[in-house]
């Protein structure tokens, strides 16, 4: 008797065993603590069931599956290097980055199998597209809405795949050795143009302010003349109204005067020692004389 009792609690003490056993494995298989940085892919039966986001998830155990964990931290492709020939027939080496991240891995998962080669395949193709339509000039100053065109037809290209690109960016264009030299040459043509017309300008101004300053010099000149000659006329008019106001005294008045001060000047000449006057220049001393006493 007591050893079937002893049998049955054995028996029962194992069932219950096997069901807390059960019971863990079931709460181990049904939930799912998915981290911040990831999804996780559910399968059922093979097929596609769920996407489980960051946090706790409920699956059934046994018959859902995670098959795929994905990040959905933002990634780097590695730097990529691409011939490219533009519209005029120069051979670039073009180099990109991208950068994107995926917000649908059940897209991801089922459409593409490698999404980073996609990408850089997709990327080379558009890359080569656009500089084929450009000429190299245009290249090389429009790089910028080369980069806004690259990103735009990329983001469409991968809406399929579930992924978003964050940034797509143009690093450097590089040319061959014999383009280059040859646009080095026809820098140095452009800069040694460049000093020419400068020079030839600088002659030019020279020219223009020699010109502007004998211009100047003639109108001070005439101006000047014009000043002596409104002195002359102002003296004139004097003289013209004191005869008007005086009658012939002043006219005979301002003669004597002249003649005064012009033998004067002749008396004083550098070199003279005898001055040898008219037989009326005596007359004319008297009459200067007598008509300054009478002015006086």
């Amino acid at each position: 008797m007591e050893n079937i009792d002893f049998e049955t609690l054995l028996t029962e003490n194992i069932l219950y065993i096997l069901i807390a056993v059960l019971l863990i494995v079931v709460i181990v298989k049904g939930v799912r603590i998915v981290p911040q940085s990831e999804k996780h892919v559910v399968e059922r039966f093979g097929r596609l069931h769920a996407v489980l986001g960051p946090g706790i998830n409920f699956v059934v155990p046994f018959l859902d599956v995670i098959a795929h964990r994905i990040s959905i931290l933002e990634r780097q492709l590695p730097t990529m290097s691409q011939d490219a020939i533009t519209l005029d027939n120069v051979l670039l080496q073009v180099d990109t980055s991208v950068f994107y991240r995926i917000i649908e891995p059940e897209k991801t998962v089922y459409r593409i199998r490698d999404i980073d080669a996609a990408i850089s395949t997709t990327v080379a193709g558009i890359v080569r597209s656009e500089i084929g339509r450009m000429e190299l000039d245009q290249v090389q100053s429009n790089r910028s809405a080369l980069t806004g065109t690259i990103k735009d037809q990329l983001f469409a290209a991968v809406d399929d795949w579930g992924i978003e690109v964050t940034r797509a960016e143009l690093l450097d264009v590089n040319l061959d050795q014999a383009t280059r030299a040859a646009m080095l040459q026809q820098l140095n043509a452009e800069r040694a143009r460049r000093a020419l017309v400068t020079e030839a300008e600088g002659k030019k101004r020279a020219v223009e302010l020699a010109a502007d300053a004998e211009l100047y010099a003639s109108e001070q000149a005439a101006k000047a003349r014009r000043i002596q000659a409104d002195a002359e006329a102002y003296a004139t008019e004097i003289v013209a109204r004191a005869i008007a106001d005086h009658g012939i005294e002043a006219a005979q008045y301002q003669v004597a005067l002249k003649q005064v001060e012009a033998l004067n000047a002749l008396g004083h000449g550098d070199g003279k020692q005898v001055v040898i006057l008219p037989a009326n220049a005596v007359e004319a001393f008297g009459n200067a004389f007598a008509m300054l006493k009478g002015r006086v």
